[in-house]
């Protein structure tokens, strides 16, 4: 059984998990194109993190920052290679969309790596469609970066 719960700071888990990630992201991607925020900055008032656990292990992770009073950026969105293909990402996505519709986001917006076609074609279907850079980054500057946004 899956649950969806807000992260700890303490939890050691989350730090070995997001380790896990950033070692898959840098070994596709020159480090100036990895955006990686860390879990202190994911923890902070203008975000919300989750994780989802199967029984005691940590599957996966997912954190929306809540960049202005318009949209949200989903960030660190990610399934232990053991856990994939069973809805957890799915489930992650659908509640950080939930958290934001709360605060009253009525878009989210993310940005993933062009190597990273299992996840574009997972945001595809959740109807996440591709739009121009946002925020901080500068498509002109990043060429392994794909940007796409989602009304909810």
């Amino acid at each position: 059984m899956m649950d969806i719960e807000d992260v700890q700071i303490s939890d050691s888990q989350l730090r070995e998990l997001i380790a896990e990630l950033n070692t898959y992201l840098v070994s596709l991607y020159p480090p100036e194109s990895c955006f990686l925020d860390s879990v202190e900055r994911l923890l902070a008032e203008d975000a919300y993190f989750a994780v989802a656990r199967v029984g005691d292990e940590l599957a996966g992770c997912g954190a929306v920052k809540f960049e202005t009073a318009e949209y949200g950026e989903l960030k660190r969105i990610f399934v232990r290679p053991a856990f994939r293909r069973q809805g957890i990402a799915r489930a992650i996505m659908s509640h950080l969309e939930q958290q934001a519709r709360q605060r009253g986001v009525t878009l989210l917006r993310l940005e993933t790596g062009i190597y990273q076609s299992e996840s574009i074609l997972l945001y595809e279907t959740l109807g996440y469609v591709r739009c121009g850079a946002f925020g901080c980054y500068d498509a002109r500057r990043d060429v392994y970066s794909v940007f796409m946004e989602k009304r909810l």
